[in-house]
């Protein structure tokens, strides 16, 4: 529609031009004033005549006074013929200057044909342009099958190295295999050694996959082809196929080389499941991509490169050895990564001296590596809003909670009531997770709504931990369970505030028992066998490998965890009912304490 528009555009401006051109000649010439003849002949008897030029069936008339006049005679009639049909005295006629001039040059040329000339040029434009559509469509018909891959070649100005990449020191070491393969292929071939042709990388969002893929072409100095794995597919049957067909072609012309496909579970599901738009042109597309991997050359320096955060839906073809025959698993970050990964982002931003980038990593345990970067960002931007030079702690750290919970509801006022409310719930979490021997230390407290939540409490590990006790979960339990009783236990009813607290207490709650097996009457063994088959992100398939009766023993379960809970975080209130009053106190008079301020009123957590 764009390409049609725009060539009508383009035909109307030719066609006004030609008009113009046309009417611009046709007009040339024409400064004198008209005359009629009867004037002519009124002039002649009169003798106000000098002269008069014939060009053609115009007469051109200079009259004694120095005006001109153009006289139109009829077609084929000769001047004489017109005087004496006038009956002009033959004397007055020898008195005046007649010249004859024979019609010649551009003008009579353009007047000629362009009358003609104009709808010839008209139509041959117009099917010009129209024939030029067609080869257009035509054309882009004939690309649709071939791949969209974006190449990135050896002299990008953006070229990414593992020194761009902090943390996962693992995988840069198995990748490193990748890159002494591209770089020094004879050194394996000799040996009789064969790199392997996929590699697969797994991890959650944010991780870093594609940036470690980048990374790997960018030390290895090779063509770097990335595709989606949804780009392969479209709504004609056969496009994806063709699509891969081409991509490895090119790929095989710009060997050593990497192929990334990010998203590979778009397409790389398992076929038969039923599930995740299972169709014949998706599984033509990973039949393709199949059969491509298995062609390769032995030496042919092509490395696939695959991105994935769901490996448990692809196809086994995928994963047998001589296609994704390396899994390289990339995890969340711990401290010291955290660390790296803030210095990497923050190179071209300004902090301030005071700034440590330690204690913002010990503040972000579970962050990805997207998920620093987008913090340093959020403190970059707050730091502008607020006209500063650089970026200091407060931006930081306000960041860190914009990212975990959402900016701050400002126009989210709050009634005393509901404000005292909130200060002894969040004041409840508190009191009961620092009085706790296996929970996190309190990093903040706040009554200022953030995101969905009216209030919050922060706790936050001092290091990063990998195995968690039944205590622990226990414990964990009866910290979200706190502001619930802690509401019970001041104003005798309790608020709709603590339902997310009371699902996470429950989810918990069940996990230790069909999970970890941490319930000592139904002993250590697992309830329900998941499959992993996800719509939309959520499982919808658990298949119960348990009967109604043990079902109804889990119930129980969950109820008996629960009360050990509510116990314990009940016991601690009513214990340490003074620090309670002293933090909700200070909650209402600045809404947000810092755990400086905050063991100051309860003292050190402890042992």
């Amino acid at each position: 529609m764009k390409n049609l528009i725009k060539n009508f555009i383009i035909f109307f401006i030719i066609f006004l031009f030609i008009a113009a051109l046309f009417s611009m000649y046709g007009a040339s010439g024409q400064k004198s004033d008209k005359a009629g003849i009867e004037t002519l002949i009124y002039q002649i008897n009169n003798e106000e005549v000098a002269g008069i030029v014939i060009e053609g069936d115009e007469l051109k008339v200079a009259l004694k006074d120095g005006r001109e006049e153009t006289v139109k005679k009829e077609p084929g009639e000769s001047l004489s013929e017109l005087l004496k049909n006038f009956n002009v005295e033959p004397a007055k006629i020898a008195n005046l200057k007649i010249e004859v001039k024979d019609e010649s040059g551009l003008d009579f040329w353009l007047a000629a044909i362009l009358p003609f000339l104009i709808p010839f040029l008209l139509i041959g434009v117009f099917i010009y342009f129209m024939m030029r559509s067609v080869q257009g469509a035509n054309t882009r018909a004939m690309m649709f099958g071939q791949s969209q891959a974006r190449e990135a070649g050896k002299d990008n100005k953006d070229k990414v190295t593992f020194k761009d990449v902090a943390g996962v020191k693992e995988a840069k070491e198995e990748l490193k295999e990748v890159v002494d393969f591209l770089k020094y292929p004879k050194k394996f071939t000799e040996l009789g050694a064969r790199i392997p042709k996929g590699v697969l990388l797994l991890g959650s969002p944010g991780t870093g996959k594609t940036l470690l893929a980048r990374a790997t072409a960018g030390e290895a100095n090779v063509p770097f082809f990335s595709i989606s794995g949804s780009e392969f597919v479209e709504m004609f049957v056969g496009v994806g196929a063709s699509r891969v067909r081409d991509l490895f072609k090119k790929a095989k012309k710009s060997a050593p080389c990497i192929i990334f496909i990010d998203e590979i579970d778009a397409v790389g599901r398992r076929r038969g499941s039923g599930l995740g738009g299972s169709h014949d042109e998706r599984e033509q597309t990973l039949n393709q991509i199949l059969v491509e991997m298995d062609g390769f050359e032995p030496n042919a320096n092509v490395i696939v490169m695959a991105a994935t955060n769901r490996p448990d839906v692809l196809d086994p073809a995928l994963l047998r050895p001589g296609r994704f025959d390396r899994r390289i698993t990339l995890d969340e970050p711990d401290i010291a990564d955290r660390e790296a990964i803030l210095k990497v982002h923050a190179r071209k931003k300004p902090l301030a001296k005071e700034v440590s980038l330690r204690r913002v990593a010990e503040r972000t345990p579970g962050f990805s590596g997207a998920d620093l970067a987008n913090l340093l960002n959020e403190a970059a931007i707050l730091a502008a809003r607020r006209d500063k030079k650089v970026i200091e702690m407060d931006e930081l750290y306000e960041s860190i909670e914009r990212v975990m919970l959402g900016p701050e509801r400002k126009s989210r006022i709050l009634s005393e009531k509901e404000k005292k409310i909130t200060a002894y719930h969040e004041a409840g979490h508190a009191i009961v997770a620092h009085y706790s021997p296996h929970t996190d230390p309190v990093q903040k407290i706040s009554i200022i709504a953030r995101g969905q939540a009216g209030g919050y409490t922060i706790k936050l590990p001092i290091e990063d931990k990998h195995l968690h006790t039944k205590s622990e979960f226990v414990e964990e339990i009866a910290v979200l369970l706190a502001g619930y009783l802690a509401e019970q236990e001041v104003f005798g009813e309790i608020t709709t505030g603590a339902t997310s607290d009371l699902r996470r207490a429950t989810g918990l709650a069940r996990k230790l028992i069909t999970d970890f097996g941490m319930s000592e009457t139904l002993g250590p063994r697992t309830f329900g066998d998941k499959e992993e088959m996800i719509f939309l992100g959520r499982e919808i398939h658990e298949q119960r490998d348990y009967s109604e009766k043990i079902a109804e023993q889990i119930d129980k379960e969950i109820s008996v965890f629960i009360e050990q809970a509510v116990h314990r975080a009940r016991g601690i209130i009513k214990q340490k009912r003074d620090d309670l009053e002293k933090v909700v106190a200070a909650l209402i008079k600045k809404e947000t304490l810092e755990r400086e301020e905050f063991e100051k009123i309860v003292g050190k957590k402890p042992a």
